[in-house]
């Protein structure tokens, strides 16, 4: 496999790296404090092109590949976890499957506003008592006078306090033996679409999270993505995406607290010298070191599998399963590096810490991941 990036690929790298620490880095410790949304952060994401990276630019977005949204998440999320993930909804989540599979008409009149970022979307597919198991969804959408009458609720909505658009999953068929699921746009402020406040969470802060209801909301015809029964479909296919995304921000989280805890080590003295010079501080090192670069190029893998257009089902599993995984292991390890100050407020790895712990669990958790690397290696 050729990992040598393109000149395109090197341009969307440093750009958003260089905005990253010029404009995120320096809010990051301001955003988890507070919670606030970072609205104007999320402005000049837009004006970047970083809100539909890999969406044509004839419906609004930059035109580019998988594999440069890639790199733009991991630099996004080492300087802000909160910042990277809602870049990645908007990207993976929503974006992709409207492009994937919305009308031309969706393109133009919903993708095209999300994907240069005028326009917010997030994604509806967990609910208070189904996450990993979709059969056990309650949410309905039942046909009446030519629209669809959407019932239920859905939670942990990321972007959703602030999102104009939903793309929202729900049973429209149980009469055989699985049910069969559709997918619909759902626009912010139609008649019976409610909210929760905010959700209060461990960490990502200013990624602002909720519960939607629907009550009785109808939803047009024009308004179904993909064939109505084929919502799973919709949504599976999506979250192979949308893992990539998860991956590289776990890698971001955690090369920011290595990148953190060698810079500490070199500063830090004990016994006389610098702790860089202890061998158990050079062991902890190496470890996150290599397991940064190890998630990093299975999240590569998976990224230009999905550029080439080849089933990536497993591999974005194995880079998400890893990469969360790793993520929690490098933070727990930044810690232990910056000793007492490692637990204290004033240093960021505590951060990085919270914001790795929900790597493993949304978008799939790393139970569901090997599950679905097993189910592949067992065919």
């Amino acid at each position: 496999m050729d990992f040598e990036l393109t000149e395109e690929q090197r341009m969307i790298r440093d750009t958003a790296r260089e905005f990253a620490a010029r404009e995120v880095a320096p809010k990051a410790a301001e955003l988890d404090k507070t919670g606030r949304w970072p609205t104007e952060i999320v402005a000049k994401m837009a004006e970047l092109g970083l809100m539909g990276v890999a969406i044509p630019e004839a419906y609004g977005g930059a035109g580019m590949d998988t594999l440069s949204y890639a790199l733009a998440m991991e630099e996004v999320s080492a300087a802000c976890a909160s910042c990277g993930v809602i870049m990645s909804v908007n990207n993976s989540l929503f974006c992709d499957p409207v492009y994937k599979f919305g009308t031309d008409d969706q393109k133009k009149r919903v993708l095209a506003p999300v994907a240069r970022g005028e326009k917010l979307g997030c994604f509806g597919l967990t609910e208070p008592m189904s996450g990993s198991d979709a059969q056990t969804m309650i949410t309905t959408a039942e046909k009446r006078g030519g629209v669809w009458v959407l019932n239920g609720a859905k939670n942990w909505i990321t972007n959703g306090p602030h999102a104009d658009w939903i793309l929202v999953f729900a049973v429209t068929d149980r009469s055989g033996p699985k049910v069969r699921h559709t997918a619909f746009l759902v626009e912010r402020g139609a008649k019976g679409y409610t909210q929760n406040a905010p959700d209060h969470k461990l960490g990502i802060h200013a990624a602002h999270s909720c519960t939607v209801f629907f009550d009785n909301v109808e939803v047009p015809e024009a308004h179904v993505v993909g064939p109505a029964g084929d919502g799973f479909k919709v949504a599976m296919a999506t979250l192979d995406g949308g893992r990539i995304g998860i991956a590289c921000q776990a890698v971001g989280i955690a090369r920011a607290a290595f990148d953190k805890s060698v810079e500490y080590a070199k500063e830090r003295k004990s016994f006389g010298v610098p702790i860089a010079q202890h061998q158990a501080i050079q062991f902890m090192l190496a470890d996150m070191a290599t397991q940064v670069d190890a998630a990093r190029l299975l999240a590569w893998r998976a990224a230009k599998m999905k550029d080439a257009g080849v089933r990536h089902t497993p591999e974005s599993a194995a880079a998400k399963l890893y990469a969360s995984e790793m993520a929690t292991r490098v933070t727990h390890k930044a810690i232990q590096v910056h000793g007492g100050y490692g637990y204290s407020t004033e240093f960021p790895v505590e951060r990085h810490y919270r914001d790795a712990r929900i790597t493993e669990i949304y978008e799939g958790t790393s139970e569901i991941q090997r599950m679905v690397i097993a189910g592949n290696l067992l065919k």
